[in-house]
This record gives C-alpha cells, sequence and structure tokens, in this order.
C-alpha cells in the first residue's frame, strides 16, 4: 500500500500515472510574497505508519543553492535558460559517497533570478534533466531571508561577532527572522512534492535552514532526517544572546542525526542544549546523542574533505601544466608563500599581511627572496564590512610593497581577479608554503588542495624538469580557530592575532629540513587521501542508518505548536491514561493500592521555593485515604520528619521516607526500618569527599540524611556541575568500594545509599500490609517521575503476573510526562495527574454518600417495622 503522504513529481516526469495522496496538494512553483508566522502551518502532522510497496533508497538533499549553474542565451528572437552541474559543488561531489544505488534528489534555490513566466518550465527541466526541485523565493523575501537574517544575524554570530551595536552585528530584527521562517517553510513545501517518508532520507545543509527540520517532522513524524553545520557552532556565551535560541535549538533537536566538522563545535551545540533546554549527553560505544523526548538524536563528528578525483584530474589538465611552468619562470629563485580566502573580515587577511611585514622586518635577509602571493576570492556577504576589509587590505599591499620593493620585486602580489580553477591550482603547486590566518572559519579546504597539489604528476614533474624520485614537500601555517586544524597535526599552528609569532612561524617552516618536511607532507597526504568527500558522505549515511533504525519500532507522537514542536517516540505499548477508564476501573473494584511519588503529584509548582504540600492535594489524599476500600501510600526522598510535619494532617495516610528506608502505614504508628542497616561508618568516608567537592563547585549542597547523603549540584553551572559530578561518583565509588552502599548519580544529584534501598521496597510492603489486612488487590495505582520511581513500576508490574494481587486486577503505573519508562501509562504532568486524582476522590465521595444515605433509609425502616 502506497503511504497517504506521498506525492512523486518524478512519477509526472516519467509518463506514469501519478500516484494520488490525502490531504493538501502542494503546487510545483511556490511564488509566495507575504510572510509566514511561526505558526502558519495548516498540514497536520502524517504518522507515516504504512509503507510504500516500492522501497528504493533515495536522499534528498536540501541545502540554500542548487548544484547548477545558469546561462541566459539567445537564440534568434528567443531567450532561454541553460544549466549545467557546478562541477565545485559539495553537494554535487558527495554524490560519490552515497553509492551507484542511491537516487539522489537536490532542492535548493537558483543563484539566478527566474520570471514568475518561465518558473513552471524551468522547474520541470530541472526535474527531468537534473533530478532537482528549486524553491523560488521572490526577491525581496529572499533579500531579507538570505542577506537579512542569515548573514547580517547569524552568519557573524556564528563566527563569534556579538550584536553590540548597529554597526557591529546588528540589532535582531524581528521581520527578518519572520522572512527565515517562511522561506524555510517555502523549501519544506518542495521537499513534500518529491519525497517518500517511508523510505526516503533527507539531508539538510547548514545555517540557512536550521528550523527545516520541525516543518519537516511534523508533517512526517518518522522522517529519516540529518542535518550538517558546515560553519562554526558558537560557545553558549555568544549563542545565548540570539532571542530565538531555544527555536533553533529545538528545531535542530527534530533531526535523527546532527553533523559537526569538529568537536569543539559539537561542544559548543551540547552546552546550549544543556544549559537553555535542560538536556545532557552522553557517549555510548563511540556515539555521542541526546536523549529528547524519547527519541535519541545523534551527534556526528567529521570534517569534510575534497573531492580527489576532480582535483587530480583538473591537475592534469594541459593549462594547469603550461600555468605551473609559466608562474615557476616568473617567481624563479624566490619562495614562495600562499594565502587564498574570501575577501571578508573572519578570514585574517589584513593580519597576515601584517605577520608578513613583521617577517620582512625581522630578517632582512628574505627580502627580495620572499613572495607573498594572496588570491582574494569575492566576499560572500555585503555591506560596510566588506568595504573595511578591501580598503584596509589594498593599503597594508601598497605600504608593504613601498617599504620592502625593489625594481622587478613586489613582497606582496595581491590577485583579486577571478581565478579559474586550474589557475588556482598551479599556485598550489608552485607555493613553499600556504597560509591559512582566518579568525574563525568552519572548516577551510584550501590547506586540503594545497597538499594535494603539492604531491604533483608525472607532467608537471616532467615539465618542471623534478625527478619522479624526488620526495615532495609542503609546510602549512595554519589558524587554530579553523575546522581544518585538528585534522593536519603536522602543520604550524598560531594564533593569527599574534602577528609577530605568525611571522616567526613563516620564517620558521620554511627553514625545516627537507627530510622533516616530507614527513609532515605524507602524513598530510595519506589522512587527506583518505578522507575525501566521499568517504565524509559515506560516513554520514550510515551513521544516519544505524541512528534511524528502531523508528519502524516505536511509537511517535506529535506535541507543540508552531516552532514548539516535537515528535515523542515511546514504545508501542505505552498510552496515555484515560481519566474516564481508570475512574470507571476505580468504581468497580473493592481492594486499591494507591502509591504516590511525592514530587510528581504534591509540590506546589516548580518555581516555588517552597517544596511542600500544597492544601488541594492535602484535600485529595484525605478524601481517597477515608475511603476504607483504600490503601494510600506517599514515598519520597524528604527525611522522615519533614514528611510528619507536611502530612500531620493526613491521619490515615502511609509514607515511605529515604525513598523506602523508613515507612509506617499511619499517623498512629512508629517509623519502621525497611532495611537493617549495622552501622553508617561509610558516612564518615563519604562526608569529607562530598564536602571537598561543594567547597570547589559553587552553587552545590550536600543534604544529609540519616540513611543516605546525597550531593546535590541544582544550582552551579550545568558543565561544571556534571563534571564534578562525574569526578565525584567515581571518587566515591573508590572509596566506598569495601562498604555495603550503593553510589549512583540522579538528576542534579550523587547519592549514597545503603544497599538494597529503593523505591521497590515501598512497593511491596504496601501489597504485603493489604494482605496481611486480608484485602487482596484488585486495582493498583502507582505514579512517579524520575528514575527512581522505576523500581515501583517494576515491582507492581510483575505483581501482576504473581499470586499477591487479584488474577482480575486492573493495574496502573503511571509516569509523568511521555518519555521512555518501565510504565504503562503516561499523563502530562502534575496538573492533568491532580485532575484524575481528584475524579478517584470525587467517586469515593460519591460511594460514601450512598452508603449513608443507604444506612440512613435502613434505618428508618427498622424504626418503622418497631
Amino acid at each position: 500500500m502506497v503511504s497517504r503522504s506521498y506525492s512523486n513529481l518524478l512519477d509526472l516526469t516519467s509518463g506514469e500515472s501519478p500516484i494520488s495522496r490525502l490531504g493538501k496538494k502542494f503546487s510545483r512553483v511556490s511564488t509566495v510574497s507575504s510572510f509566514l508566522s511561526e505558526v502558519d502551518d495548516d498540514n497536520k502532522s502524517v504518522g507515516s505508519d504504512s509503507s510504500s510497496s516500492i522501497s528504493q533508497d533515495k536522499m534528498i538533499i536540501v541545502a540554500n543553492q542548487l548544484p547548477l549553474r545558469a546561462n541566459r542565451i539567445t537564440n534568434g528572437k528567443k531567450e532561454s535558460w541553460v544549466f549545467n552541474w557546478d562541477e565545485d559543488s559539495l553537494l554535487l561531489q558527495l554524490k560519490d559517497g552515497l553509492g551507484e544505488d542511491m537516487e539522489v534528489i537536490y532542492v535548493g534555490c537558483l543563484k539566478e533570478e527566474i520570471d514568475p513566466n518561465e518558473q513552471d518550465e524551468v522547474a520541470q527541466t530541472l526535474l527531468e534533466t537534473f533530478k532537482c526541485v528549486p524553491a523560488f523565493i521572490p526577491p525581496e523575501l529572499f533579500s531579507r531571508y538570505y542577506h537579512g537574517f542569515c548573514k547580517q544575524h547569524l552568519w557573524p554570530l556564528f563566527h563569534y561577532m556579538l550584536p553590540l551595536s548597529p554597526d557591529f552585528g546588528g540589532r535582531f530584527d524581528r521581520s527578518l527572522w519572520q522572512a527565515y521562517v517562511s522561506v524555510n517553510k517555502i523549501f519544506a513545501d518542495k521537499v513534500m512534492e518529491v519525497i517518500n517518508p517511508d523510505d526516503d532520507f533527507v539531508w539538510i545543509h547548514d545555517y540557512h535552514l536550521m528550523i527545516l527540520p520541525t516543518f519537516l517532522r511534523r508533517r512526517f513524524n518518522r522522517l529519516k532526517m540529518g542535518f550538517f553545520l558546515h560553519s562554526p557552532f558558537p560557545s553558549s556565551e555568544i549563542y545565548r544572546t540570539l532571542p530565538v535560541r531555544d527555536l533553533i535549538l529545538r528545531a535542530l533537536l527534530n533531526s535523527d542525526l546532527i553533523g559537526f566538522h569538529t568537536f569543539d563545535y559539537a561542544r559548543h551545540f551540547l552546552s546550549c542544549c544543556s544549559r537553555l533546554l535542560g538536556l545532557s549527553y552522553q557517549s555510548k560505544r563511540g556515539h555521542i546523542g541526546l536523549e529528547y523526548y524519547g527519541r535519541n538524536v545523534n551527534i556526528k563528528i567529521l570534517p569534510v574533505g575534497i573531492h580527489m578525483g576532480q582535483l587530480e584530474s583538473v591537475l592534469a589538465l594541459p593549462e594547469t601544466v603550461t600555468r605551473v611552468v609559466e608562474l615557476s619562470d616568473r617567481f624563479h629563485n624566490r619562495t614562495v608563500l600562499l594565502g587564498v580566502d574570501d575577501m571578508d573580515i573572519f578570514k585574517g587577511i589584513s593580519l597576515k599581511l601584517l605577520a608578513f611585514e613583521q617577517l620582512l622586518i625581522q630578517h632582512p635577509d628574505k627580502r627580495g627572496r620572499f613572495v607573498l602571493v594572496q588570491i582574494a576570492n569575492p566576499a560572500r556577504g555585503r555591506g560596510k564590512d566588506v568595504e573595511d576589509v578591501r580598503s584596509e587590505t589594498y593599503a597594508t599591499v601598497e605600504r608593504i610593497n613601498e617599504t620592502f620593493g625593489q625594481p622587478g620585486y613586489d613582497p606582496v602580489v595581491l590577485i583579486e581577479d577571478p581565478l579559474q580553477f586550474y589557475e588556482r591550482l598551479a599556485y598550489y603547486v608552485i607555493a613553499e608554503c600556504c597560509l591559512v590566518t582566518a579568525v574563525r572559519d568552519g572548516m577551510n579546504l584550501i590547506p586540503y588542495e594545497y597538499i594535494i597539489c603539492r604531491q604533483g604528476n608525472a607532467n608537471i614533474n616532467e615539465k618542471l624538469g623534478i625527478s619522479g624520485l624526488v620526495p615532495k614537500t609542503s609546510m602549512l601555517v595554519i589558524s587554530e580557530f579553523i575546522g581544518c586544524s585538528p585534522s593536519l597535526s603536522g602543520a604550524i599552528r598560531v594564533n593569527p592575532w599574534n602577528v609577530e609569532s605568525v611571522g616567526e612561524a613563516m620564517s620558521s617552516c620554511l627553514n625545516i629540513g627537507d627530510c622533516e618536511k616530507q614527513l609532515r607532507h605524507e602524513k598530510h597526504y595519506k589522512y587527506v587521501s583518505t578522507h575525501d568527500v566521499g568517504y565524509w558522505a559515506m560516513s554520514f549515511l550510515q551513521d544516519l542508518r544505524r541512528a534511524c533504525s528502531q523508528h519502524v519500532n516505536r511509537k511517535w507522537w506529535g506535541v507543540g505548536f508552531g516552532l514548539g514542536f516535537r515528535v515523542i517516540a515511546l514504545d508501542p505499548n505505552f498510552k496515555k491514561l484515560s481519566v474516564d477508564y481508570i475512574v470507571s476501573a476505580y468504581k468497580s473494584t473493592k481492594n486499591r493500592a494507591i502509591l504516590l511519588d511525592y514530587d510528581s503529584t504534591m509540590m506546589k509548582t516548580p518555581i516555588s521555593i517552597s517544596k511542600s504540600p500544597h492544601s488541594q492535594a492535602l484535600a485529595v489524599l484525605n478524601s481517597l485515604c477515608k475511603d476504607p476500600k483504600n490503601v494510600v501510600f506517599v514515598a519520597s526522598g524528604k527525611d522522615r520528619k519533614t514528611l510528619s510535619h507536611w502530612f500531620s494532617s493526613c491521619d490515615k495516610l502511609g509514607m515511605a521516607a529515604e525513598h523506602g528506608y523508613f515507612l509506617r502505614s499511619s499517623q498512629d504508628e512508629e517509623w519502621l526500618t525497611c532495611v537493617p542497616v549495622q552501622d553508617f561508618e561509610w558516612k564518615q568516608i563519604a562526608e569529607p569527599v562530598m564536602q571537598l567537592y561543594t567547597e570547589t563547585t559553587d552553587g552545590s549542597t550536600i543534604d544529609p540524611k540519616e540513611s543516605s547523603m546525597v550531593w546535590n549540584y541544582q544550582h552551579a553551572d550545568p558543565d561544571f556541575g556534571s563534571c564534578q559530578a562525574k569526578e565525584l561518583l567515581d571518587h566515591l565509588k573508590s572509596v566506598l568500594a569495601n562498604e555495603p552502599v550503593s553510589v549512583k548519580s540522579g538528576h542534579r544529584i550523587v547519592e549514597v545509599i545503603p544497599q538494597g534501598v529503593n523505591k521497590g521496597i515501598v512497593a511491596e510492603r504496601l501489597i504485603d500490609i493489604m494482605r496481611k489486612k486480608g484485602m487482596v488487590p484488585d486495582f493498583v495505582l502507582c505514579i512517579g517521575d524520575d528514575r527512581s520511581d522505576e523500581d515501583m513500576f517494576e515491582v507492581i508490574t510483575n505483581a501482576a503476573n504473581g499470586p499477591n494481587l487479584n488474577p482480575l486486577a486492573e493495574v496502573f503505573a503511571c509516569t509523568v510526562g511521555q518519555k521512555p519508562s518501565k510504565a504503562k501509562y503516561f499523563l502530562e504532568d502534575a496538573a492533568e495527574i491532580m485532575t484524575m486524582l481528584q475524579g478517584l476522590a470525587a467517586a469515593s465521595e460519591m460511594s460514601s454518600l450512598r452508603i449513608e444515605r443507604s444506612e440512613v433509609e435502613d434505618d428508618d425502616d427498622d424504626q418503622l417495622w418497631v
């Protein structure tokens, strides 16, 4: 059966009958000119429960620009568009790693503006010829989206530029954000045209489309979707200045796999998730993952590579060889240092020039011998910053050449005219050293290209008169702030801001012996040649398959509105507890066991400092306890003195303190210890260790209890607190290895408790107390909200299959929130739980009124009889 959400334009182009789908259809050409709000999405979420009868591997690659070049030609009186592949596009090159059996479809914009009257025809041509789906964005909207929000807000911020003033980083403009949302939604509509959500993979690229995962996940809950960020991701101190920070983070987390070039970028992203969303991550078998509403969002760390085949083929072209010979003759007897950068504020061109100037000042013998060739590519952005960089670059080059130039010798050769790819490679071949001094850059593949070109080939060696037996050498001076830096361990890493140090690095790298240069080159060449763009794409696809392998085995719910939408993935048997259903079961049963975790039901609002129970909760508990058919217990990690004070008005309420170590079935009974403990001498060992970490971790505290000790770092810095908690956990396990205790970590706590103490004991004692009273439970309700409550759920679930409960007993294990749990049911929050308990209490009160009324009627009948 074909999925109801599948509408494949490829069938239209092949002449086959189109596959119809239920629901809203989308036009081939989007010409939306107005802004769409964050919540303007009338498409219903599609679960994609049915699977397609046709199973074919297909990857939909979504990026801001299609890997195409377009030219306007005139044929007679008629003008038309001619399209061809952009061989330099990363999106096109990565196909090599996806395999020949993988169908690839591209979704993106064209660089050229297409007249609305031609858009339909162009879209059909691109789909049929190139399997490309163009997203036609109105010019004004595109400008506000790309040059506005992307380049004015995201790009500077992701490169660590704070919006301190209108001229430096820019102020946040809400209308530009709305344009960003609108364009991302248009992209989602285009993906809808060609996707089979049950089978296809979607791979989204870069910061232009960071909220697209939310729009796609909202429509197809089980979609197999990855995202790769090609720019840096800033530290949390920088990122949190973005007003829409939470929305973007949550949108990215709607992906199954999120990729970064370096661990630094991934670490910053994870830190933002921790500090802004309260999420924690863990590494399992080498894979880093975030638990997000039952879904495991995987983190991929792998720098992109170059296309070896393309580079080597261009290097072998006759025009390349000819250009190499020309440049070799031009710079004969001179040492060439090469820089290739875009003309923008983050590439550090001016810093490089200043460093080279320092080199000539400090080493007069280098004058006339060293030449810095700086190739300046056009800036990708625009504005005053670009003009300032260009002006400063020209001024610095002019000053250096006037100061140190000689007849027939310019120390700096600035090339701003566009170069053909083969010309650039020729400069790589003749350069003794490549300089990359960017102050912040996502990846930067210039060093990779340089290394491959320095390896050369037989034709180049022959023309230059170099024996093939001569060892290949290359030297790199690269900024420590660029993405490729960690993978090039043989390069000389520098701080580009320290121009004197960079100048010395330029000098020292060329004074290194040929043997050392050869070793560095061979090490780099081995890595770059084996970790090319195909390897990168193949590795990403493998991890994406693994991340999505359990999609079909999970049950999915979509919750939230607008960009706050997220998907919850849970076990198929996990469902929301119906209040009507449990009240009905409650009314029809006679021996009821009710076990409630304190924090999930009785505590005041989370923002309240006071942790005591609210009056509404106490009233409900009293009402439930008065019903003779009920035995009600509250379990908590609090100490028994506190619980006795808080619930002093509930005479018949059973309580379990300190996770079940202390227990009593009513107010008029004494507290009993459930687990015999011989002594607590281990506290004398644990307390000094905890005290040490408390003194060194601001915001942490020690919560001493009679049976346990808890180190709480709820108010500490999330990253530092988590790091300290891991150290403390290992430290305590080491020093308490021979003691009869368990050392556990929980939500922002590390606790030491006697062995055998857990809330499962409370559930066992509750059932045992009822059996001693001759009450075999035929109704069991257990509610909890955290990891410590899972022991209760396990006990009552196992008891349902044993002799301790009525064979027809109704068992309700309920957790708070939709998350992985041993419980079979869930309710969204404490408010829903209170509503449910009020329903049960109302049922008890009605039953009590009926009994009283019946007794009164019986008394009247007796008096009448007398």
